[in-house]
């Protein structure tokens, strides 16, 4: 039986200095992972890139798939902080101008470095973070469900639950997608397009 993958950190930093040697891994194993991908990365290399010693680099993670988490991790909280301050945001715009919105940051934070995103939807099975990404969908279906409830007399559907469940599938699906097999509708004129369709097939929906 494969000894099981390390995929937590040691420990956590607490000071600035610490902090900062932290930040210095996860961005660096970012930048391995999308330069030379996940084979090629190492703990060797990911401290040279960071200009820390592999020491150090021991000392928080217990091996390349924890920074790879780590990674995966910062990700989700960077979007999942976007989502959060977006709806509130759009919390008493019509349905027409919250969803326009909500559909545009989706497929914008996507478009910030689809390389990356690419490497790390391949990484999440491999680092145990499909809970993680449960819990992060969890919370986008639950605000969405809330906006609904508070845009009601706006709506034809009934069932704000599925609805909201509805919405936000199909945007992070069109996203999601677009990022990993069509990244020629990422482009500046196509992202727009896009854009405007999955709105309209959002508030054709809702209304």
């Amino acid at each position: 039986m494969a000894p099981k993958l390390l995929t937590n950190p040691r420990k956590n930093a607490s000071q600035d200095r610490s902090r900062a040697t932290v930040d210095a891994l996860i961005e660096a194993t970012a930048r391995i992972l999308v330069r030379d991908g996940f084979d090629k990365a190492s703990t060797n290399r990911i401290a040279e890139e960071a200009g820390v010693s592999i020491g150090s680099l021991y000392q928080y993670y217990p091996g390349k798939e924890a920074l790879v988490a780590a990674v995966i991790d910062r990700h989700n909280q960077d979007i999942m902080q976007v989502v959060r301050r977006v709806f509130a945001e759009v919390a008493s715009q019509p349905v027409e101008r919250a969803a326009r919105r909500l559909v545009a940051v989706a497929i914008e934070a996507h478009r910030i470095d689809p390389k990356l995103h690419r490497v790390l939807a391949e990484q999440i099975p491999r680092t145990g973070r499909l809970e993680n990404v449960e819990a992060f969908n969890r919370e986008a279906h639950s605000l969405f469900k809330s906006y609904l409830e508070s845009h009601s007399d706006e709506l034809r559907v009934a069932d704000l639950g599925l609805a909201a469940f509805v919405c936000v599938t199909s945007i992070e699906a069109l996203a999601h997608t677009a990022v990993l097999h069509s990244s020629e509708k990422l482009s500046n004129e196509a992202a727009e397009t896009l854009i405007d369709e999955a709105t309209r097939l959002v508030v054709g929906y809702l209304k």
